[in-house]
């Protein structure tokens, strides 16, 4: 149990000491980062990984996201192949990649949270190896959405438990370029895997397909048993420690003035022996929570849709998914047609225009979203909001419907190829700003209970992308011109409600404070 005082406003964290000109981490113009959480004296807490060890980590996280990604998106170059093939219909094997994907964290992620986050990721590459093995050999449409189900629920922990493993070792000045790199990632493997099974299918048909995605996911697997460590750690201390409450109760005319109180940077030596190699082997490394908190984070994920910040990052992501699985669904289908008449292996090569523009996007989001949230810190007295971020979208609000008809409405007047694969890598830049920013907002937010809150933000953005499985294929019945220029709109208009979370977000954040301090109180502290 940790006791923390409920007038302390979640996310809002004191991040810059503006007088303070010789602590750990310097900032310009002689003000000092404050590092946020505020990490322990033990040797073996995460955040006092070397920076080597801590980059050993992300690696292999994103090792994890690559293999992952691959293994459930390699097929959206070939889709039409395969519909030939198994006579499966396009519109099932389209609803079918996204089957379950996300709501399996219901269970995947208390698991994690509570046995150890290694043992999930290692299983996890086990099922996608497997399953890509098996997909060769799959005739009937119930075996493709069986198949897809059980697909979903094993690879649930590369949308859900990424982003809390990241935050495990990083701090809050820091962890929007980490989670703009894993953004890269999750996105770049589904767009590099249509562009390499492209050359396959051409050269050794579709069945091999799978068998090289299953020889990537089974080389990963042996990287990520022999350099992947645990994360979970339980400390005493959190963002709380570093952030900032009302001086006032609220209600009263004072209410927008606040008071911080900042922890001291853990000093002196590190105590305790670290961990030796083989032990950091171990698959099952201790316990890190109860069996009443294990069956509490089952179905709390799907309370916390209350809170306004939480469902509002949930369906801004899955809007960004959208029109990703929007762009996957139709890229085969115009470029292998008139006038273009692309084989596979072309069609995978126009995914790099989305590579280069999902690489754009997180950088733009990550490395120089952390630099203008500190910035941004610094003209505000030291403290960060996490609205602060959020203005980054302006960017996107422009790029989203441009792109979008862009892609349809050149599509249905037949213009240069070039000119398609620039709407594709803009599509995707948006994407990566969105989703990078979204997940990044809602990190910030509410850090001390990531795990869940990462949760409940895919359960809503999954469950936009699996309606947006069903409807893609009646969508396109308006024709490509109609259908993006509608799409164009809609993704403006959603967009452009980060205005009112900038506004409004602090104080959704406020309203919810009591509850969720309750919330931390009862043991997630530390995951």
């Amino acid at each position: 149990m940790h006791d923390i005082d409920d007038s302390v406003v979640p996310g809002s964290v004191y991040l810059v000491d503006v007088q303070e000109k010789t602590t750990v981490a310097h900032a310009e113009n002689n003000s000092a980062i404050v590092l946020s959480p505020t990490p322990s004296n033990d040797i073996n807490d995460p955040l006092n990984w070397s920076r080597g060890r801590k980059f050993l980590q992300i690696v292999c996280v994103m090792i994890y996201t690559s293999a992952i990604g691959i293994g459930t998106t390699v097929l959206y170059s070939i889709l039409q192949p395969i519909s030939d093939d198994t006579g499966i219909p396009l519109a099932t094997l389209n609803a079918g990649t996204g089957y379950i994907l996300g709501w399996g964290a219901l269970i995947n992620q208390p698991l994690a949270l509570t046995f150890g986050k290694r043992p999930i990721y290692l299983i996890s590459v086990i099922g996608n190896t497997a399953l890509c093995l098996l997909t060769p050999y799959i005739k009937t449409e119930g075996q493709w959405i069986a198949s897809k189900i059980v697909q979903g629920y094993l690879c649930t922990p590369v949308e859900s438990l990424c982003e809390v493993s990241i935050a495990d070792v990083f701090f809050a000045h820091e962890r929007g370029t980490y989670i703009g790199i894993y953004t890269l990632f999750l996105f770049g493997s589904n767009y590099f895997a249509p562009l390499i099974a492209g050359f396959i299918y051409d050269g050794q048909g579709w069945h091999w397909v799978m068998y090289w995605a299953a020889i990537i996911n089974f080389g990963s697997l042996i990287l990520l048993f022999f350099f992947m460590e645990e994360t979970n750690f339980v400390r005493n201390t959190s963002e709380a420690t570093e952030a900032v409450h009302f001086s006032t109760k609220p209600g009263t005319e004072k209410d927008d003035k606040v008071s911080t109180t900042s922890s001291p940077v853990s000093s002196g030596e590190l105590i305790g022996i670290p961990k030796p190699y083989l032990q950091r082997l171990a698959l099952f490394g201790g316990r890190y929570a109860s069996n009443k908190l294990l069956f509490t984070m089952t179905y709390r994920p799907i309370i916390l849709l209350r809170f306004p910040v939480i469902f509002w990052a949930g369906f801004q992501y899955g809007t960004c998914l959208v029109w990703y699985n929007v762009l996957n669904a139709t890229c085969s289908l115009i470029l292998s047609e008139q006038p273009y008449n692309f084989r596979a292996s072309f069609v995978g090569l126009t995914y790099l225009g989305p590579l280069i523009g999902m690489f754009i996007g997180t950088f733009y989001s990550g490395w120089v979203g952390d630099r203008f949230a500190v910035r941004y810190a610094r003209r505000t007295g030291g403290i960060r909001e996490p609205e602060h971020r959020l203005w980054l979208m302006v960017v996107s609000l422009l790029l989203c419907p441009a792109s979008l008809i862009l892609w349809g409405v050149g599509a249905s007047k037949g213009i240069s190829w070039v000119g398609l694969v620039f709407g594709m890598g803009i599509i995707s830049c948006s994407t990566g700003i969105g989703s990078s920013l979204s997940i990044s907002y809602a990190l910030d937010s509410y850090k001390d209970m990531g795990g869940e809150v990462m949760m409940a933000v895919i359960l809503v953005r999954n469950t936009l992308s699996f309606a947006i499985g069903y409807g893609i294929t009646p969508w396109l019945h308006m024709g490509y011109r109609n259908t993006f220029i509608s799409a164009g709109f809609v993704g403006l208009a959603i967009t452009m409600t980060f205005l009112i979370v900038i506004k409004w977000g602090k104080s959704w954040r406020i309203a919810s404070r009591k509850r969720y301090w309750g919330y931390v109180a009862d043991g997630t502290l530390g995951h």
